[in-house]
């Protein structure tokens, strides 16, 4: 597989930043489009285009110190992407707009209700997009019995 562009999906959490690091091992001279979707919450009776003016400088700023802690590694070359909106919709969005190879973005490791309430980012996207995703999960994330799986009842042979 030629990887010219993976994008970097980032919310800015610490392990979204781990799937920024994961990328540039991936990187070998590609170049790396970092993304940060933004959505202002209004309240009533706020400001709402200031406050999603507000959201969108402090993406911005945001990328930049991301970019500048990439200065220093001596990789190829690394574009910022702010996106307002639902931050599924703007990474399938910016990965068909800017024609990437490869995605690659954390999960938070939700389950249950969690996941049922809050949804799946990783999810829509992969439903979503043609282009590959590579997930990473935390360490710290609960992992569930597979549907259907069940012990083997003796052996298997090929």
């Amino acid at each position: 597989m030629n990887v010219g562009k993976i994008l970097v999906p980032l919310d800015g959490s610490t392990f979204a930043e781990a799937a920024l690091w994961k990328a540039l091992e991936i990187a070998e001279g590609a170049t790396i489009a970092v993304l940060r979707a933004t959505e202002a919450d209004t309240l009533p009776a706020a400001d709402a285009p200031e406050m999603q003016l507000a959201a969108l400088r402090e993406a911005q700023e945001y990328l930049r110190r991301i970019i500048k802690r990439l200065d220093g590694t001596r990789m190829g070359r690394v574009e910022g992407h702010v996106w307002c909106g639902p931050p599924a919709s703007a990474i399938v969005e910016v990965a068909r707009t800017e024609k990437v190879d490869l995605i690659v973005m954390a999960t938070h490791g939700r389950s249950g209700l969690e996941h049922l309430v809050l949804g799946s980012v990783v999810e829509s996207v992969l439903r979503n997009t043609p282009a590959p995703v590579l997930v990473l999960r935390p360490e710290s994330a609960p992992m569930g019995a597979l549907v259907g799986a069940r012990p083997a009842g003796g052996e298997f042979r090929v």
